[in-house]
């Protein structure tokens, strides 16, 4: 089951996001400025945050949303599952479900950003199997020898 985030989650997602071998420190805390930020104002629609939840547990969550300034661009700011259930179509369905956001708001673009690490090399492998294509890098961008890589695709919402 996929759902909004719930103020009981916050703690469950930190501890997921620590117990994932790829992220360092900073990157645990950027990510957890979006679920705070998600959680503190039920109102504001900058961070989407929605968790899957199986059998009563939180094992991966989705932060999407539209990218400042424009009209119809979307950010997946973060798509995480639990290392435990990797490679059983948690990420999956979660990056059905944020096209599917978009797709409700009518958005035109879903962009992810991510890192040319080779630690990363799985994450962009998964975002190619899933029909996204590189429209982007930057060199040098996070670090010396470490790309920017922007994936992307498309939706033709002109019958929405």
């Amino acid at each position: 089951m996929i759902r909004k985030l719930k103020p009981d989650d916050v703690k469950i997602i930190e501890t997921l996001l620590k117990n994932i071998d790829i992220f360092n420190h900073a990157e645990v805390s950027v990510a957890m400025e979006l679920v705070n930020a998600a959680e503190a104002d039920a109102e504001q629609t900058d961070y989407n945050v929605f968790v899957y939840e199986e059998d009563g547990n939180v094992i991966g969550y989705h932060c999407t949303g539209k990218r400042p300034l424009t009209d119809a661009v979307y950010d997946l700011y973060w798509i995480v599952t639990d290392p435990s259930h990797k490679n059983k179509g948690v990420g999956k369905t979660l990056l059905a479900h944020a096209e599917q956001f978009v797709l409700q708001h009518k958005g035109r673009w879903l962009l992810i950003e991510t890192s040319s690490k080779e630690s990363y090399e799985g994450t962009r492998n998964f975002y190619l199997r899933n029909n996204y294509s590189i429209i982007s890098e930057i060199n040098d961008f996070y670090a010396l020898g470490e790309r920017l890589i922007v994936f992307g695709k498309y939706f033709n919402n002109k019958n929405n």
